[in-house]
């Protein structure tokens, strides 16, 4: 069963890839506290589905969540109104908060001040902020308050990049073509294995944003029919598989599944064979037989 955070509808991480499970494990953990949390990750990762996802599951689930975009936010975003608008004791977020100009940040460190209790009662209000910049480095330039740094990065969460969790791409496409088919009232389309290998080869420089965005120009352009590769946008059919070690791999930050690792190395030898087993077992350097038996353990369509 895949993982899923469903807050908000159709925009979820989804998966089962062990830098997801790690991060949930860790997020869950987190959530439990009154901790300010600090979101990094690139444009699209899904940083305000994990901001929503770790108020959900923290105590203060029943009181208010407050998102608020801080690029150009020249005053503190309105932490004391929050409260006494009754919603005190909940979570604020701040999307792009290295996007604070210097008297916002002042205004907020105020604000922050301001908000604190006794250790016995907790503070006011959990703040989880959010950028897809480097903020440290932000603050050697001078260009974000080192005293602010360190008042919102109590515990750091990195969200993976979606290229380093190709694995879930399948279940992700899954979730975005119902939920886009369900909005639109359109059937699904469904996916070839040559355009789904294509797609988990992607680099996806838009992550999660850019994928549900294509699952449902898909489902608009291609109700109930069977995605092929020359359905998919030219960027994605041209892709190539990043080689720039000489050998043809480079191991991720974050690691791999082997197993996983081993069954594509086995679709790419058959689209390179063109479905010549014998072929493509030579391009492994694997016997016929043996090539065989590990097609089978995969599953793989040849």
């Amino acid at each position: 069963m895949s993982t899923l955070v469903d807050y908000p509808v159709g925009q979820g991480l989804i998966g089962e890839s062990p830098v997801l499970r790690r991060l949930l494990k860790t997020a869950k953990m987190v959530a439990a506290t009154d901790v300010n949390v600090l979101l990094l990750g690139e444009s699209g990762s899904g940083k305000e589905v994990m901001a929503r996802s770790l108020h959900r599951w923290s105590p203060r689930a029943t009181s208010g969540f407050v998102s608020v975009h801080c690029t150009g936010l020249d005053e503190a975003p309105g932490l004391p109104e929050f409260c006494e608008r009754g919603q005190g004791h909940g979570t604020l977020f701040l999307d792009e908060v290295a996007e604070l100009t210097p008297r916002g940040q002042g205004g907020l460190l105020r604000c922050l001040d301001e908000l604190e209790q006794p250790a016995t009662a907790g503070p006011l209000l959990r703040v989880i902020a959010a950028t897809a910049q480097d903020l440290g480095a932000l603050v050697e330039q001078g260009r974000f308050r080192r005293d602010l740094y360190h008042r919102l990065c109590v515990v750091p969460l990195e969200l993976p990049p979606l290229r380093e969790r190709a694995s879930d791409i399948p279940l992700l496409i899954e979730h975005f073509l119902q939920a886009a088919a369900r909005e639109h009232g359109l059937e699904a389309p469904t996916m070839r294995a040559n355009a789904m290998r294509l797609l988990k080869r992607y680099e996806w420089p838009g992550n999660l944003r850019e994928l549900r965005n294509l699952c449902e120009r898909l489902v608009i352009l291609l109700p109930g029919a069977a995605v092929t590769p020359g359905n998919l946008p030219a960027e994605i059919r041209t892709a190539e598989a990043p080689d720039d070690t000489g050998f043809g791999f480079r191991l991720p930050p974050n690691g791999i599944d082997l197993s996983e690792l081993e069954g594509e190395a086995i679709r790419q030898a058959l689209d390179l064979a063109e479905g010549n087993k014998t072929r493509a077992a030579r391009l492994l350097g694997l016997s016929r037989d043996t090539f065989l038996y590990r097609l089978r353990k995969h599953l793989v369509e040849a």
